[in-house]
């Protein structure tokens, strides 16, 4: 029998979730935003399906990369329309 007692855990200050959550949306928006005007302006429009595509790998790849950033400190809550905590 362990004489160790639990402890709960404690949620990091809301400066630094606040500060976490700012970039994420950071990087969500450079990846999803950004892939969006490099693959409509670089692409010629007769292929739309690669810029259909190019653009949902952008905000697939910027919504991981922004929870693997940050989601340990903040919960991931990348979007405050939708979640709240």
């Amino acid at each position: 029998m362990s004489t160790i007692e639990p402890v709960e855990p404690v949620d990091p200050p809301i400066a630094k979730r606040a500060i976490a959550e700012a970039i994420g949306t950071f990087i969500l928006v450079l990846f999803g935003c950004g892939s969006a005007v490099a693959l409509t302006t670089a692409i010629p429009g007769e292929v739309a399906a690669l810029q259909y595509t190019g653009i949902a790998l952008g905000f697939g790849l910027g919504i991981t990369a922004a929870i693997y950033a940050v989601g340990h400190i903040s919960g991931a809550h990348l979007n405050p329309a939708v979640t709240s905590r």
